[in-house]
């Protein structure tokens, strides 16, 4: 009743020289619709079935809101998302992070071009406001009903979303920690045991984070020498910088204290500061962030908190290629591109990501050009079950991040899965980390610390943990799906009696906590680059079989294709086992076979990517073993 409601007012709207209004409508009016370019922006006719047609592409939940801003001013902003999107599969065969950025970023740009000009020149021609996409193939339009209706009748378009902001609940700092100044490293950083990775000389030098959120006060003094435009003297902001927020989003306080469009980072809310400090921060006596070698680069998508899916679209596009600051798109870079991007926001459905579906290329697209990217679960977990319900946190494509607090119990407002809005029951988040009374860096001045809870906190020190993986395996970078694999097979393992999507007390993973709590040491310690004949030792913890099979899987859960492997029990340089696909070893219960030389090939020979030998019991026990190319 409500749909027909919204249709029969749909479709009581009209418009004169530009301005709406309302008129009688005959819903058994013509209902003839004209797809081609050349009439796309004939005039509206009372009785016309051309607005009830145009609304079939506006999604059901989004029709109410879309006619209501039509309504007010004359003038809406929508998302047109067109049924073609880029084809990245390629990406997955290139040997490193550079070669899959150069093709996806091409790829997209390739795409694109086949599909939007059409549409964009008869929107301009209409007086629209337009701003085209290619990370998720879709253009951005602020416009009237005839720019709806434009949008709707193109042949390419797949659906039409409303671009609504909505206020983020970000996190307040906590009274007793405003003005608070670490002397010492911070109960998370402990806790995620960064400072023993940090002993072994990797710090995540090398390592680009990106941050999407509220923007950052980069001189802080705990984020200036990290911060990738700092040369030690003077400020660069050029393709380390970029702001998606132009102008005043619509429900925002009215201005802005940082500005629109700004070419130096400002952070006005204080979120985006503090996220990036957990990444990265720390001036030598402050042990604030989990990666303090790293550099750190950011966009902001929020105004004072609010955002919309193109503030996010934008955001997203330029870490894929960076640009500088007055430039475009067909300036960016991708060699510049981040390793890493941090997300502590989500995109609800009443911010205009309905089915959850709207901004997944944009997600997809960073993984195919080897970027990880590290998403919130949720601060709904209060609500129990399946609240992991907003994207990006929803998708298989994140690393999504739950959070618990320094006593080691889960945060009570973790959102939990499994992942019900798509239909997947998928299980989420992916893993957890410490997210509650969190300290870091704040946007008040350079020398201010606030602590803040959320799982937005927990992220961070799950991309920090990345960057130190990545310094320690450099052949890492890039393999997105390996990377995820040690973090969750390294995770220190947690339970729970919740029972979310069907978790029992021994599940792992489960709904709850991911595959566990993120220990950076034990996945450096779980990674060796190895020469096909380099020598591990493997020890035997709780029974007397392990199958150690060599396979290129992303997941243990579903293999794919094997590779050949033969082993050197005796360390001796005598292969011991011909070529096979799987090796048995048995012995007692805490044996150690002191040296084990293996070599790993494919049918043709030496294999050209990094793989994996895991072992074939209860993975809780163990850590996979990580062989490079050689």
């Amino acid at each position: 009743a409500v749909v027909a409601a919204v249709l029969v007012a749909a479709a009581a709207l009209s418009t004169t020289a530009g301005a709406l209004v309302v008129r009688p409508f005959d819903l058994a009016g013509s209902q003839t619709q004209t797809s081609e370019v050349s009439t796309l922006a004939s005039p509206i006719r009372p009785g016309s079935g051309r607005l009830l047609a145009a609304l079939a592409k506006v999604d059901q939940d989004d029709r109410r809101a879309l006619l209501a801003d039509l309504s007010d001013d004359g003038e809406a902003a929508f998302l047109v998302i067109l049924d073609r999107q880029a084809d990245l599969s390629a990406a997955s065969r290139l040997p490193n992070r550079a070669a899959k950025g150069r093709l996806v970023l091409d790829t997209l740009r390739a795409t694109a071009e086949a599909t939007q000009p059409d549409l964009t020149d008869a929107l301009r021609t209409s007086g629209a406001t337009v701003r085209p996409f290619i990370i998720v193939n879709a253009i951005g339009v602020r416009g009237n009903l005839q720019s709806l209706l434009i949008s709707a009748e193109f042949p390419h378009t797949g659906r039409i979303i409303v671009d609504t902001p909505f206020q983020l609940e970000l996190p307040s700092p906590e009274p007793s920690a405003i003005g608070y100044q670490p002397s010492a490293v911070e109960w998370g950083v402990n806790d995620v045991r960064a400072p023993a990775v940090w002993s072994m000389g990797y710090t995540g030098a090398s390592i680009v984070v990106g941050g999407q959120d509220t923007g950052v006060l980069w001189n802080h003094n705990a984020l200036r020498n990290q911060y990738r435009g700092w040369d030690g003297a003077s400020a660069i902001h050029d393709f380390n910088w970029h702001d998606a927020i132009h102008a005043d989003v619509s429900g925002s306080p009215s201005g802005n204290p940082c500005g629109f469009s700004v070419a130096t980072p400002c952070d006005d809310n204080g979120h985006g500061t503090h996220t990036i400090g957990t990444v990265a921060g720390g001036d030598g006596s402050q042990g604030i962030g989990v990666a303090p070698g790293a550099e750190w680069i950011a966009c902001r998508n929020m105004d004072q908190g609010w955002g919309s899916p193109s503030t996010y679209l934008e955001c997203f596009e330029w870490f894929l290629a960076p640009y500088p600051i007055t430039g475009t798109l067909a300036d960016g870079d991708p060699a510049r591109a981040p390793h890493i991007i941090n997300n502590s926001w989500g995109c609800p459905a009443y911010e205009g990501c309905v089915t959850g579906q709207e901004i997944i290329s944009s997600v997809q697209a960073m993984r195919a050009a080897g970027i990880l990217t590290v998403v919130s679960a949720g601060n709904r977990g209060a609500w129990g079950c399946s609240t992991v319900d907003d994207p990006p946190a929803i998708y298989a494509e994140s690393f999504s991040v739950g959070a618990y607090d320094s006593g080691g119990s889960i945060a009570s407002f973790s959102s939990r899965g499994p992942v019900t809005i798509d239909g997947s029951g998928r299980l989420k988040p992916d893993i957890a980390a410490p997210g509650v009374s969190v300290r870091s860096a704040y946007n008040s001045s350079t020398t201010a610390y606030a602590s803040l809870s959320g799982t937005s906190m927990a992220a961070p020190h799950v991309a920090g943990a990345a960057a130190l993986l990545w310094d320690a395996a450099p052949y890492l970078v890039g393999e997105v799906d390996l990377t995820e694999w040690v973090l969750r097979l390294s995770a220190r393992p947690a339970f729970t009696t919740q029972g979310c999507g069907g978790d029992t007390v021994s599940s792992r993973p489960n709904n709850v906590w991911g595959w566990g709590k993120v220990d950076a040491l034990a996945a450096v310690s779980a990674t060796f680059s190895l020469s096909p004949t380099a020598i591990l030792t493997y020890t035997i913890p709780s029974s007397g079989v392990v199958i150690l099979d060599a396979s290129t899987s992303a997941d243990p859960e579903t293999p794919a294709a094997d590779l050949l492997a033969r082993w050197d029990f005796g360390g001796d340089g005598v292969w011991d086992t011909p070529w096979s696909f799987d090796k048995v070893i048995t012995g007692a219960p805490g044996l150690i076979i002191p040296a084990v030389a293996v070599q790993i090939a494919d049918w043709g020979g030496k294999t050209s990517r990094a793989v994996l030998v895991h072992p074939g019991l209860p993975r809780q026990y163990y850590l996979p073993l990580l062989l490079a190319q050689g």
